[in-house]
């Protein structure tokens, strides 16, 4: 029997994932529809609801696409109720981000940008290792916050996902980021200039074309499309940075080029970037001409954006047609794509945008508060020496603790000699033989137990649970793991050891019980470790232990020696 789309194995479904994504950030219509034909069955047939929720926001894509806007809602209602089952990961911060941008797409402002607060939230919260679907998510995010108007964040994530790009293997993964870092600063520097900020501008211009510089020295072969698209916003960077003539060839060409085999969108887009150019060209050389030509150009690039849902840059357009005309001395004309432009856009719809913004600048100053206090935080309960639980954190951890309810142990580690070693070697050596005592005290703990420096050389061990012949054989295996350790490397006179003391406060059944407090039981332990000093050092001591080599009453684990 031939195997059905369900045979197809998770690295299968990743691949298909990632020629969908491409095809959908080139917005190449064919070349989605073929790709989700291709992976329509297997995703449909795949399990968990990460990939139920790809599968809706994928037929999203497509109904926008067709023009189909309920087959895109229904996706999108889909694909959320999907995604109300999976874990925050940053592969639900990418299908968040990819639905956002669908959601952008389809003019569902509002939509669009709760969707990428979930998963710019998401690409905050979650472990921050570098991996292709992070890089991703940021990816859509800036593009989803570019058609929102969010220029400023969309620059920043697509600043992010380059450094998270930049330190994997895959050279083309670097190449889109930076492809994408030079679009982003281009386009943030075209708004710069109109609202007058012509020196931001200018150093945003250099910013884009330092990126597009890197993407081209990288030994990468991009698609024609891709490549065609980097050479657009290098002209048209060079325009911002006010190298109009040096622009003006290089722009040419690749429209040209673009109009022979780009696609739809990319026809717009050369389009609009070669406008720009004439119009600014023909502002600076009074008479050179090149208005009308720009005008067409305009004409023909909203029709391309219209086509491709790209409603921002169709406003984009219909403004600058208003403006351009209106410099021109045809104020009907100018009249007629001006009101089209209000009419698409709104004063509540620029609201919006503000509000949002200003959200999202909060948002990002809340999480640096929060990661600021949590720093704080660490500092404060932290020992920076040994990076274990500082003596404030042991007495937190201590007084949250109930004694009586089940046994409770507490062990004082001292290191032997400590004095000397810092006296005869010198005090740099003295913090790596308190950072390697702490390593071995944790690597050789039970799971569960605690272990905080108390003070100086001192340590403490807390042990939930453990009754004393418990606690008494853990110590001992601290004990021997710091004797039996490998101290040659450090100029010391002698191996190090440590003595332990030990105390334990057993379970009560009766409330009425009083059980000791952990401040008495520490006392006892503090007490015992005094005695495993005097006694000889390198050993473990605790109360009540009857041993034939030591009185009654007082109990003593001698180096070497074995538990009860």
């Amino acid at each position: 029997m031939t195997p059905g789309p369900s045979a197809l194995t998770e690295g299968d479904l990743d691949t298909a994932l990632r020629r969908l994504l491409v095809a959908s950030a080139r917005d190449d219509a064919d070349a989605f529809r073929a790709e989700l034909d291709d992976a329509e069955p297997a995703l449909a047939a795949a399990g968990g609801p990460g990939w139920a929720a790809w599968s809706a926001a994928l037929a999203a894509r497509r109904g926008l696409v067709d023009g189909d806007r309920e087959a895109t809602a229904a996706g999108v209602a889909t694909a959320r109720e999907a995604l109300g089952a999976c874990p925050a990961s940053t592969g639900t911060a990418l299908v968040l981000a990819y639905l956002a941008h669908v959601e952008a797409a389809a003019d569902h402002l509002d939509a669009a940008m709760l969707l990428a607060v979930d998963a710019s939230l998401l690409t905050d919260q979650v472990p921050a290792e570098p991996t292709r679907v992070l890089h991703q998510a940021h990816l859509w995010l800036s593009l989803t916050l570019t058609a929102l108007d969010l220029e400023e964040l969309a620059v920043a994530h697509a600043e992010r996902g380059h450094e998270v790009a930049a330190r994997l293997p895959d050279l083309a993964d670097r190449w889109q980021l930076l492809r994408l870092c030079a679009q982003q600063n281009v386009e943030l520097a075209q708004t710069l200039r109109r609202r007058g900020d012509a020196a931001r501008a200018r150093a945003l211009a250099g910013t884009a074309l330092a990126a597009a510089a890197e993407a081209r020295a990288l030994p990468v072969d991009p698609e024609p499309g891709d490549q065609d698209l980097l050479d657009v916003v290098q002209a048209w960077a060079l325009c911002c940075h006010d190298d109009l003539d040096d622009a003006l060839g290089p722009l040419r060409s690749v429209h040209r080029r673009v109009h022979r085999r780009g696609s739809t969108w990319l026809r717009g887009y050369a389009d609009l970037a070669l406008a720009r150019l004439l119009t600014r060209l023909s502002q600076e050389h009074s008479g050179g001409g090149g208005g009308e030509e720009a005008t067409d150009l305009l004409v023909d690039a909203s029709g391309a954006f219209a086509a491709t849902a790209d409603r921002r840059r169709y406003r984009q357009c219909l403004l600058e047609l208003g403006q351009a005309t209106a410099a021109m001395g045809r104020p009907a004309e100018a009249l007629y794509w001006l009101e089209a432009y209000r009419a698409d856009t709104g004063r509540a719809h620029a609201r919006s945008r503000e509000l949002w913004a200003e959200m999202f600048v909060r948002r990002s100053r809340l999480r640096e508060v929060e990661r600021q206090a949590a720093v704080l935080r660490r500092h404060a309960l932290e020992d920076a020496l040994t990076g274990l639980g500082n003596r404030r954190s042991a007495e937190r951890r201590l007084a949250g603790m109930r004694l009586g309810a089940e046994p409770l142990s507490l062990a004082v580690v001292d290191v032997d000699r400590f004095k000397e070693v810092n006296d005869d070697a010198s005090h740099s050596h003295g913090d790596e033989v308190l950072r390697r005592v702490a390593a071995l005290l944790r690597e050789h703990s039970r799971a569960g137990d605690e272990v905080y420096r108390w003070a100086g050389d001192e340590f403490l061990v807390v042990l939930p649970a453990a009754t004393q012949g418990q606690a008494l054989a853990a110590a001992e295996r601290l004990r021997a793991a710091v004797a039996e350790a490998d101290w040659a490397d450090l100029p010391l006179s002698e191996p190090i050891t440590v003595s332990i003391g030990v105390a334990t406060a057993p379970a009560v059944a009766d409330d009425r019980d009083a059980p000791v407090g952990w401040r008495s039981l520490f006392d006892t332990a503090d007490l015992h470790l005094f005695s495993a000093k005097r006694g000889g050092r390198n050993r473990v001591r605790a109360p009540g232990l009857v041993d034939d080599a030591l009185p009654a009453g007082d109990g003593d684990l001698p180096a070497g020696g074995a538990s009860p």
